[in-house]
């Protein structure tokens, strides 16, 4: 059985600061790492493979 793999972007704080006022600048800036940011991309794929494996 694969071990379930964990990113940092689950419990990222600049991540859930931005999700909670989406009319920030935090969410702004959050918004443009998510474009440059190899491991959000990473989680990304992640979370497809689990949608599509379900």
């Amino acid at each position: 059985m694969a071990e379930e793999k964990t990113f940092p972007c689950e419990t990222c704080a600049m991540r859930r600061r931005a999700e909670e006022n989406p009319k920030s600048f935090m969410a702004r800036l959050w918004r443009w790492h998510t474009k440059i940011c190899p491991g959000w991309k990473a989680y990304q794929r992640h979370l497809a493979e689990q949608g599509r494996s379900q």
